[in-house]
């Protein structure tokens, strides 16, 4: 019974370090596209770089540091393979989003929604998985 407990602490510390990612990221996005003046998708990639790299040190040695078995390349190397392809599903969605008339400031949002469950279970189950246990 004290896996349960355990998995939703580890989901508490996972959705908490997607809303340090989602809202440092969204302050640099609005710093650089409404302050700055920058087309989105500068200011979008930059918001992204600041917020993987906050995102990663947060799940990496909070919400999944029992599950460090993997060297640290191994994780690094997954994170940034599983969030290369979220990054170019993101940006479709976003521009995609921006196309028919929806800002970026709610894409924002409406991407958080889906990549929170999607990068769930890829951390979860391949970026930081579990150790295979020996029968």
């Amino acid at each position: 019974m004290a896996k349960k407990p355990k998995e939703f602490n580890r989901f508490i510390k996972y959705w908490l370090g997607g809303g340090v990612y989602f809202w440092l990221g969204y302050a640099v996005f609005a710093i650089g596209y409404s302050g700055l003046n920058w087309s989105w998708l500068p200011a979008k990639i930059l918001a992204d770089l600041v917020g993987w790299t906050s995102n990663y040190v947060i799940q990496r040695f909070w919400a999944f540091s029992d599950r460090a078995h993997l060297s640290e390349m191994q994780h690094a190397g997954r994170y940034i393979f599983i969030e290369s392809i979220g990054f170019v599903m993101d940006y479709l969605m976003i521009w995609g989003l921006k196309s028919i008339g929806i800002t970026p400031y709610i894409g924002f949002f409406i991407s958080s929604a889906f990549f929170t469950v999607w990068s769930w279970f890829w951390y979860k189950y391949w970026v930081f998985p579990e150790k295979k246990k020996l029968a």
